[in-house]
């Protein structure tokens, strides 16, 4: 069993959004860009899914060493983890088995905490 986890500003990922054109496309799915700007606060939850991303690395090995967009968080009100790609191929690799994943924000922080079997 391996965890990880990961705690962010949301502010940062505000400010990533805001100067940055490209990085909603950059590290989120399409999936993931629908659900989190139909949200009235998006900031807010693309932060908890860029916390999420990260404690998914983490827990695999990679770090942060994984295409954002390989590691896709979906479903509601308990995340789902799909991985496509290089990311994947890495999991099976390592042997990953399960992948859960738990993610909640406040006003000013979103938190990622994923456990792999």
């Amino acid at each position: 069993m391996t965890v990880g986890t990961d705690l962010i500003e949301i502010a940062r990922i505000r400010r990533a959004l805001e100067r940055y054109p490209s990085f909603r496309e950059r590290c989120f799915t399409e999936a993931e860009r629908a659900y989190c700007d139909s949200r009235p606060n998006p900031p807010q939850h693309y932060a908890a899914r860029f916390a999420g991303k990260e404690a998914v690395g983490k827990a695999l090995g990679s770090g942060v060493r994984f295409t954002w967009r390989e590691i896709e968080i979906a479903g509601r009100p308990k995340p789902g983890v799909k991985l496509t790609g290089s990311t994947k191929a890495w999991a099976e690799r390592v042997g990953a088995g399960r992948i859960e994943l738990s993610m909640t924000h406040s006003r000013e922080l979103a938190q990622a905490v994923c456990v792999i079997e």
